[in-house]
C-alpha cells in the first residue's frame, strides 16, 4: 500500500504553524511597550490635572469638572473616532493621536511656566484629551487582533490587564511626587506625561518597521489598512457598531449593566476621599488606598482563565452583585487599611471582566467593522459616567459622606437586580 500525498505531514510545515511565543513577537510587544507609556502618562496626567486646578482655584467642584468634561469628551469622540479607525491605517491613527496628546499636554506645561493657564484653557484640554483617547482606544484596541494569533489573544489581552493595572498602581505617587517639584511651577508632571505620549506614538512607529511574523501573516491587510474597502468600511456608516451592540438583547443588557456600573463609580473615589479626610487620615494614606483598587486588579490578572470557567453572564452579574456589600461596608468608621481592603477585593474581577467583553464582542465582530464596535463600546461605557461624577457631587453636597456611599450602594444593586433579570444574560454562554 502506498500513503496517499494528502496524508504525508511535513515536519516544517508543522513546525511553520506554530505560533511564535509572545515574547518573541516583536510586534506585539512593541504595541504592549507603547500602550504601557500611554496609560502611564495618562495615569499621571489624571492625578496632576486636579491638582493643577486645586492649586489655580481652590476648588474641588472645579477639579471634578475638568473629569466630567474629559468624560464628555471621550464619549463624543468614540463614535467618529471608530468610523475613522475602520477607514485608515490604524498605526497611523495612533501615531497622530499621541502626538497630538503629547502637544495639548506640553501647552498646558508651558501655561504653568509662564504663568499663564487659566481654568478655560484646562478645559479646553480637558475636551481634547478625551477625545484624543477615544481616537487612540478604536485604532490601538484592533491592532492587538491584528499581530496576535487568535489561539494566542487571551494570554495577549491578561498582559495587557497588566499593563493597564500597572500603570494605575504607579500613576497617581508618581504624579504626587512629579507635581511636588516647584522649580518648574509645578509643571513636571505634565512634561512627563508628554514625553510618555511620545514614546507611545514612536511605538506605533516601530510597528510600521518592523516585519509581520509569520504567525499572523494572514491577515497583514487589516493592519496596516493597506487593503480596507471603502465599502466594507462604509457599511452602516458611523453608528455601525451601535446596530451591532443593539442586535443581541444579551449585549444590551451587558452594556446597560456596565454602564450602570460606571456611572455609580464615577465618583467613588472622591466619596472616599471625604470619607477619609473626616476620619483624620493624612493625605500620603489616602493615596495609598486609592491604590489598593490598581493592585487588586493587577492581582487578578492570573484569574483570568480560572474565573472564564464560569458562564460570561454569570461572571458579570456576580462580579457587580459582590460590589454591593463591599460599598456599604466602605460606609464603617474602621480606618484606611479596612478602606483599602474593601477597594482591593472587588477589583480582582476587573481583569476577568475586560478580557470577557475582548471574547462575547471583538472576537466576533469583522475586521472592517471593530473600530467602530470598540468605540460604540467605549460610548456605553462612558456616557454615564459624568451623569455619576454630577450626581455624586449633588449627594455629597446635600447628604453625609456615608448617606451618599449607601445611596450608590442601593443604586448599584437596583442596577444588577434589573440586569440580572434579563434571560439573555443570565444564560449567555462563550462563543467557541
Amino acid at each position: 500500500m502506498t500513503t496517499p500525498t494528502a496524508a504525508i505531514q511535513d515536519p516544517s510545515a508543522e513546525q511553520a504553524e506554530q505560533p511564535l511565543p509572545l515574547w518573541r513577537n516583536l510586534q506585539f510587544q512593541t504595541l504592549w511597550l507603547g500602550q504601557a507609556f500611554s496609560s502611564l502618562g495618562a495615569g499621571v496626567g489624571n492625578v496632576a490635572y486636579p491638582l493643577a486646578i486645586l492649586t489655580l482655584t481652590g476648588s474641588p467642584g472645579r477639579a471634578g469638572l475638568f473629569a466630567a468634561v474629559q468624560t464628555a469628551g471621550l464619549a463624543a469622540g468614540a463614535l467618529p473616532a471608530g468610523q475613522l479607525a475602520d477607514r485608515h491605517d490604524r498605526r497611523t491613527i495612533v501615531v497622530l493621536a499621541e502626538t497630538a496628546r503629547a502637544l495639548i499636554t506640553t501647552v498646558v506645561a508651558v501655561g504653568l511656566i509662564m504663568g499663564w493657564l487659566s481654568l478655560a484653557l484646562l478645559l479646553a484640554a480637558a475636551v481634547l484629551l478625551g477625545a484624543g483617547q477615544a481616537v487612540t482606544g478604536a485604532a490601538r484596541n484592533p491592532l492587538v487582533r491584528s499581530v496576535v494569533p487568535t489561539s494566542q489573544l487571551t494570554a495577549a489581552l491578561t498582559q495587557d490587564e497588566v499593563r493597564q493595572s500597572g500603570a494605575a498602581l504607579a500613576g497617581p505617587p508618581l504624579a504626587g511626587a512629579l507635581y511636588g517639584f516647584r522649580a518648574l511651577s509645578h509643571s513636571v508632571p505634565f512634561l512627563f506625561t508628554a514625553v510618555a505620549f511620545v514614546l507611545s506614538a514612536l511605538g506605533a512607529v516601530a510597528m510600521k518597521l518592523l516585519p509581520a511574523g509569520p504567525d499572523h501573516g494572514a491577515n497583514p491587510a487589516r493592519a496596516d489598512g493597506a487593503t480596507k474597502q471603502a465599502a466594507g468600511a462604509d457599511d452602516g456608516g458611523m453608528l455601525a457598531g451601535l446596530r451591532v451592540l443593539w442586535a443581541s438583547p444579551m449585549l444590551r443588557a451587558a452594556l446597560l449593566l456596565i454602564t450602570l456600573i460606571n456611572a455609580v463609580g464615577a465618583g467613588l473615589d472622591l466619596i472616599v476621599i471625604v470619607i477619609l479626610r473626616n476620619q483624620h487620615v493624612p493625605s500620603a494614606e489616602i493615596g495609598l488606598v486609592l491604590a489598593a483598587a490598581a493592585a487588586g486588579s493587577l492581582a487578578g490578572a492570573p484569574l483570568v482563565k480560572p474565573l472564564h470557567r464560569i458562564r460570561p453572564g454569570l461572571l458579570m452579574l456576580g462580579a457587580c452583585l459582590i460590589e454591593v456589600p463591599l460599598l456599604a461596608g466602605l460606609a464603617l468608621p474602621y480606618g484606611a487599611w479596612w478602606v483599602a481592603g474593601l477597594l482591593f477585593i472587588p477589583s480582582l474581577g476587573i481583569p476577568a471582566l475586560r478580557v470577557l467583553l475582548d471574547v462575547l464582542i471583538f472576537r466576533q465582530t469583522p475586521d472592517e467593522q471593530r473600530g467602530r464596535v470598540v468605540a460604540a463600546v467605549m460610548t456605553m461605557m462612558a456616557i454615564g459616567m459624568p451623569a455619576g461624577l454630577a450626581v455624586t457631587g449633588a449627594l455629597l453636597q446635600w447628604l453625609p459622606a456615608r448617606a451618599a456611599l449607601l445611596t450608590l450602594a442601593a443604586v448599584q444593586a437596583a442596577a444588577v437586580l434589573y440586569c440580572g433579570a434579563k434571560r439573555e444574560l443570565r444564560q449567555a454562554t462563550w462563543p467557541s
